[in-house]
């Protein structure tokens, strides 16, 4: 019995050239306004990924409380993000797209195409589940899935990340990678062709091979709930060569910049991580303290998939309820297979729900 826990999505990161438009965005058409942490400090940590040199940054996690990952919204303060240079199409190397969870994927489509243009035309994945992609204000785009799970019931119809879809080279060694390291012990689809649903997408008319990946058990964990079931597509192109998504920028440039998981028991997993052949390349507490990221405390850790893409891992040690009270919980004194109650998180929506703003 292993000694970790990987309790599902925590957030994917998206980076932005403009933190509080992708913000306003995110809330006016996907109703991500609970704000979970924010801070406005230097990046010390990432240094491999950020050409050796600290930056300050501008940062947030929000939620749904209708179920899901998280957002990670990014911006670099003082140093000028670099946004890729070419059309981002499937199969590039990196995250490409992010699954958002819907209850009613057609109902959605109406409602969020009759305030935006950049969307595509509902369609269903090579499973059946109905779906349907947006791009946002910078061109990120997000693959909206059918699923019935929801944490909270809210007035909006779709909920937060529930997975991403990822470039590959090599199909069955990324298999083996998310298997073993992520648990995706599930393959739900195995589809090689050209596919319809991407019909908005760069590339759409070339053939790829699509596999889904899922989990066969319920994960666990005090936010195991919130974030409810997650996904992981991964693509890879058979009629042409993937371009690098990030190749020369930095992490927090514009695009998605990593998948999230929520993890307890960080040192037997570094640990069992390296024992694979896949050793932290950050780890933000080497001497076993906490990591101070604003309202929140917690130790992050980064690796890479076999194609560079790359996987945060957070163990949560401190997380705000009501900032103003001073009212926190300290996740090291409960049960970490526990999950947290219901009426923490509707506390934290009543407190931290965010308006949209002028930019």
């Amino acid at each position: 019995m292993s000694n970790f826990t990987i309790s599902g999505i925590q957030q994917v990161g998206v980076g932005t050239v403009d933190f509080r438009k992708s913000w306003n965005w995110f809330i006016g058409m996907f109703g991500i306004d609970i704000r979970i942490l924010e801070d406005d400090t230097v990046a010390e940590r990432m240094l491999p990924y950020t050409g050796g040199v600290p930056h300050k940054r501008h940062a947030c996690i929000a939620v749904s409380l209708r179920g899901g990952g998280g957002f990670e919204i990014w911006q670099y303060s003082e140093r000028k993000p670099l946004p890729v240079p070419f059309s981002v199409a499937p199969g590039d190397l990196g995250i490409f797209a992010a699954k958002l969870n819907c209850g009613d994927v057609a109902a959605f489509h109406k409602e969020i195409s009759s305030k935006w243009e950049n969307v595509g035309p509902v369609s269903t994945l090579p499973d059946g589940t109905p779906c349907f992609y947006v791009k946002d204000l910078y061109g990120n785009c997000f693959q909206v899935i059918q699923t019935d799970y929801v944490f909270l019931r809210e007035k909006r119809l779709n909920g937060g990340m529930g997975g991403a879809l990822v470039g590959v080279t090599d199909m069955d060694r990324s298999i083996a990678f998310y298997r073993e390291i992520l648990g995706y012990d599930t393959v739900r689809y195995d589809e090689t062709g050209v596919f319809g649903d991407w019909s908005i997408l760069p590339g759409a008319g070339e053939r790829y091979r699509r596999v889904l990946l899922g989990t066969s058990r319920r994960r666990k964990g005090a936010f195991s709930e919130l974030m409810g079931p997650d996904c992981i597509e991964l693509v890879q192109a058979l009629d042409r060569t993937p371009r690098k998504i990030f190749e020369g920028r930095f992490w927090g440039d514009p695009g998605f910049i990593q998948i999230c998981y929520d993890v307890t028991g960080m040192r037997a997993f570094g640990k069992f991580c390296a024992e694979k052949g896949h050793p932290f390349t950050v780890d933000s507490c080497p001497g076993d303290t906490s990591f101070d990221m604003g309202d929140a405390s917690g130790h992050f850790t980064y690796i890479e998939d076999p194609d560079g893409t790359l996987i945060e891992f957070v163990e949560t040690h401190k997380v705000p309820v009501v900032k103003k009270l001073g009212w926190v919980i300290d996740m090291k004194k409960r049960d970490p297979l526990k999950p947290l109650p219901k009426f923490l998180f509707r506390m934290m929506g009543l407190v931290s729900r965010e308006k949209i703003r002028e930019a």
